[in-house]
C-alpha cells in the first residue's frame, strides 16, 4: 500500500519569541515491511541551521535552530511510504521461556533487546502492572498467545477518551481510571510487558482511517497514533529477516509481524513517548502559545515521478 502522511504543527505566540531550538522526530523509518519512497520536512520561518542524525533506537531525527525574532512557527512533514504486510507469526513457546532468556547469567551472549526490559522515565516498573497483566500470562501460555489476550483486554476494559488524560498524565493514573488515548493504552501495555520480563517498546506513526460511506476524505483530520512492539527472539526460527518484533495496537486491537497492517505507518521507536516526541525544543521568549496540529494519511497512486529510487 502506497500512503502519502502529511503532519502540519502550527505554533502562535506572545510576545515573539527570540530564538529556538527544535528536535522533531517526523521522518517515517524504513523497516522490513516499510520503504520511504521520500520525505520532505519545510520549516517557517527558514531556520538557520537544519541537520539530520539517528539516535540510538536507530530513528531519523531533525534539528533546527531560528535566530530571528518570531511569533509564529510552522513545521510540515510531507512523506510517501509504501508499507506491505507479514504473515503473523504462529508460535506454541511459552512466554516464560522469553522471559528467562533476558535473566542475567555471567558470560551469556549480549542482545540489544535487554533495554527495553527495563524501566524508562514513563514507564516505571510497578506491581499494578504486573497485577493487571497476570490474568493473560498463566504458566506454559504461548507467548504471542499472552500478548494478544493483554491486548485484547486493555481493547475491552479501557475507555478511548481524549479528554481524559494529557501527555503529562502518569501512565499509572491512566491504567487506575481505565481510560485514555492511543498513548496511554500503548504506555500500559509496555509498562505489562516490561513487568512479567519481556522486551517491549514504543511505537509512534500513523493509521490510515476510512470515511464514513459516502463521505469525503477530510484534509488534516486525522492524528499521530501509538502501538507496541514485543521482542520476539531467534528461538522462533520461522519468522521472516527484519521481523523479530511483533506490533500490537490495544486501541483498536490489531497485531502482526513488524506491523499490525499495511495501513499503518511506523514513525519511530522508543522506550517511551519522551523518546519519540514528534516535535520538542527550548524557546527563548513566546510566554504565552497557541497549538494546531494537522495530520492527514491517504493513500495514493505513485506516478512515474514518484517512483522509488
Amino acid at each position: 500500500m502506497d500512503l502519502r502522511v502529511i503532519h502540519e504543527t502550527r505554533f502562535k505566540y506572545t510576545p515573539p519569541v527570540k530564538t529556538a531550538q527544535h528536535m522533531a522526530y517526523l521522518k517515517p523509518l524504513e523497516t522490513a515491511t516499510q520503504k520511504l519512497v521520500n520525505h520532505t520536512l519545510d520549516v517557517h520561518p527558514a531556520p538557520v541551521d537544519l541537520n539530520e542524525t539517528q539516535d540510538v533506537f536507530g530513528n531519523t531525527r531533525s534539528f533546527f535552530s531560528l535566530q530571528a525574532e518570531h511569533d509564529e512557527l510552522a513545521v510540515i512533514a510531507t512523506s510517501v511510504v509504501s508499507t506491505s504486510a507479514v504473515a503473523a507469526p504462529r508460535s506454541t513457546l511459552p512466554w516464560e521461556q522469553v522471559r528467562d532468556r533476558f535473566h542475567y547469567r555471567a558470560g551469556a551472549p549480549y542482545d540489544a533487546a535487554a533495554g527495553f526490559v527495563f524501566a524508562s522515565p514513563l514507564v516505571p516498573h510497578h506491581e499494578d502492572f504486573a497485577a493487571y497483566a497476570r490474568p493473560s500470562f498463566g504458566p506454559d501460555v504461548p507467548l504471542l498467545a499472552a500478548a494478544r489476550d493483554l491486548m485484547t483486554r486493555i481493547h475491552s476494559e479501557f475507555r478511548y477518551e481524549p479528554e481524559s488524560t494529557e501527555v503529562g498524565t502518569p501512565v499509572l493514573e491512566a491504567l487506575t481510571q481505565r481510560a485514555g488515548v492511543c498513548q496511554d493504552f500503548a504506555h500500559i501495555m509496555v509498562g505489562c510487558l516490561r513487568a512479567m520480563g519481556l522486551p517491549a517498546r514504543y511505537v509512534s506513526g500513523y493509521l490510515l482511517t476510512q470515511p464514513p460511506p459516502g463521505q469525503p476524505r477530510l484534509v488534516g483530520s486525522d492524528a499521530s497514533h501509538a502501538w507496541v512492539s514485543l521482542y520476539l527472539p531467534d528461538l522462533l526460527p520461522d519468522l521472516p529477516e527484519g521481523t523479530r518484533w511483533c506490533d500490537f495496537d490495544p486501541t483498536n486491537d490489531r497485531f502482526g509481524a513488524g506491523t499490525p497492517g499495511e495501513d499503518y505507518v511506523t514513525l519511530a521507536i522508543g522506550r517511551d513517548y519522551g523518546d519519540v516526541a514528534p516535535l520538542r525544543g527550548v524557546i527563548h521568549g513566546g510566554a504565552d502559545h497557541t497549538l494546531e496540529v494537522r495530520v492527514t494519511v491517504e493513500p495514493i497512486d505513485l506516478q512515474p515521478s514518484e517512483d522509488r529510487p
